[in-house]
């Protein structure tokens, strides 16, 4: 399976089923669904939340609702600086700092209320959290196809922020869930769990994380693009 078909394929079944959420269209984003604060309230329930003190999360709408309810139970919540375009590449939600932890994790207002920090600042990361266009139940993720979340996870993993006891968690739409053989690139990060509003499904992946940022695979443009690469491989090489 093409996974821009696939990403197609989901966005127009959203869409056409009436099941997408604002933002509109669904087409070209980790897309908002209905019901997405149910699927908030089921991975709060799971242990690897309860016992995560800080979470990496993805910026999107549909995962906005657990963002605010990792705040309100006082964990701290990292997102990406968009693009990783600054050295400084994360912004840092601390609950005990903040006056509203319902504005503070939207992608309007984080940069207004988070502290933007580099990744030596984020420390050890229980519980990464990542939106996804289509996912299936063995832990393969199709994002919306521009490669920023498996960057972040390689950037963190290089620093040993991240490892194989960290937990990576989506939310999504049973519609999202499809049943395709979808490839697996070398620096694709496996989902362990996948959360819909109607169940929690435990992948029980035996796929390999990337252990670090492919430095092979990385055109030489998105380096200079990105000072937070240049700066790892300059500590790599140096």
């Amino acid at each position: 399976m093409d996974k821009q078909h696939l990403r197609e394929r989901v966005w127009d079944d959203l869409e056409e089923s009436g099941e997408a959420r604002f933002p509109f269209p669904p087409h070209g984003r980790i897309p908002n669904f209905a019901r997405a604060e149910r699927a908030a309230d089921r991975l709060a329930d799971l242990p690897e939340w309860e016992r995560a003190a800080t979470l990496k999360a993805n910026p999107d709408a549909p995962q906005l609702s657990a963002r605010r309810r990792a705040l309100r139970a006082g964990k701290t919540v990292f997102m990406a600086v968009p693009r990783l375009r600054d050295e400084r590449c994360f912004y840092r939600l601390d609950p005990r700092e903040l006056s509203d932890v319902e504005a503070a994790p939207t992608v309007s207002k984080v940069d207004r209320y988070a502290d933007q920090v580099g990744p030596d600042a984020v420390g050890r990361v229980d519980l990464v959290l990542v939106g996804s266009v289509a996912v299936t139940t063995d832990g393969a993720r199709v994002g919306k196809g521009e490669g920023f979340s498996d960057l972040e996870f390689a950037v963190l993993s290089e620093l040993g922020l991240v490892d194989a006891e960290t937990t990576v968690a989506t939310t999504v739409h049973e519609r999202q869930v499809v049943d395709d053989e979808v490839p697996v690139d070398d620096h694709d990060v496996p989902l362990d769990v996948v959360v819909t509003p109607e169940r929690v499904v435990r992948t029980g992946t035996t796929a390999r994380r990337p252990s670090g940022v492919d430095w092979d695979a990385l055109p030489e443009k998105r380096v200079a693009e990105m000072p937070v690469l240049a700066a790892l491989r300059e500590r790599r090489d140096g």
